[in-house]
């Protein structure tokens, strides 16, 4: 099988995007994948050729490959910053003085992935939302296929659940992602979703209930499974929450998902 490539393609504000790319180049159907927080690990590059060996062309933009972001948004300083970011208390992240404590012991780089990753986020995803609607149209226009699907990770599954309120994806896959900030719309939604949940991820499950009943408002296709017994993150092979029985049903479930709607 193609073991895919790495290749770059034009974004919005001039510069380039690195993304991984692999599969049928002439397959009537296209699936994006989308990053976990790590940025474009093996895991992803591993799950985008698993996709493409259903006879899909898949792209893994990596969503950290801006020259200022590079070498600074490494796993390595990714993990230590969250480490660093999340001893502060919930009820505290927004004080000004917890932040300056955690931001005083970060070196230089850990600094820069929790301004941006961490109190930046909301910018930093419209910024990543607008790469991947690149990374949309340079598949449209370099390949042409008929249909196009998305699936995302924990942080890219909520980017996956927002894209495709702003695309027309013919399918949407999301493993254990947040809901877009405002719900409405999904009534701009033009294919099903896939919703793929742990059943120990307070944080994302609390969104689950106002989601189904917007795909009922708008009358929208919804499918869910929630794991039980299962952390966020539970289908990384290579995480410290990965389950091996629901990663696998997951990706039953994905790859049905996808060969029903994208073929």
């Amino acid at each position: 099988m193609d073991n895919g490539e790495m290749i770059r393609y034009p974004t919005f504000d001039g510069t380039d995007v690195s993304a991984f790319l692999v599969g049928e180049k002439n397959s009537r159907g296209a699936v994006i994948v989308i990053q976990e927080i790590w940025g474009l690990t093996n895991y992803i590059k591993n799950y985008s050729r698993r996709v493409a060996s259903l006879g899909f062309l898949v792209l893994a933009p990596h969503l950290y490959s801006r020259k200022e972001e590079s070498e600074i948004f490494s796993q390595e300083n990714i993990a230590m910053s969250m480490r660093l970011f999340f001893e502060i208390p919930q009820e505290k992240r927004g004080d000004k003085d917890s932040i300056n404590a955690v931001m005083e012991r970060a070196n230089p780089e850990q600094r820069e992935v929790i301004t941006k990753l961490m109190m930046g986020r909301g910018a930093l995803e419209e910024r990543m939302i607008k790469d991947l609607a690149m990374g949309y149209e340079y598949l449209k226009k370099e390949f042409e296929p008929a249909k196009f699907g998305v699936v995302g990770f924990c942080m890219g599954g909520g980017l996956s659940f927002r894209i495709s309120t702003r695309l027309p994806f013919d399918a949407t896959v999301v493993y254990y992602g947040a809901n877009p900030p405002d719900l409405n719309d999904v009534a701009n939604m033009k294919g099903p979703m896939l919703g793929l949940y742990a059943g120990d991820d307070p944080n994302i499950n609390k969104g689950i209930p106002d989601a189904v009943n917007t795909f009922l408002k708008f009358k929208k296709q919804i499918e869910l499974k929630i794991y039980p017994n299962t952390k966020h993150a539970f289908a990384n092979t290579d995480g410290a929450a990965y389950d091996k029985a629901a990663s696998e049903d997951a990706w039953e479930k994905a790859s049905s998902f996808f060969g029903k709607y994208l073929k």
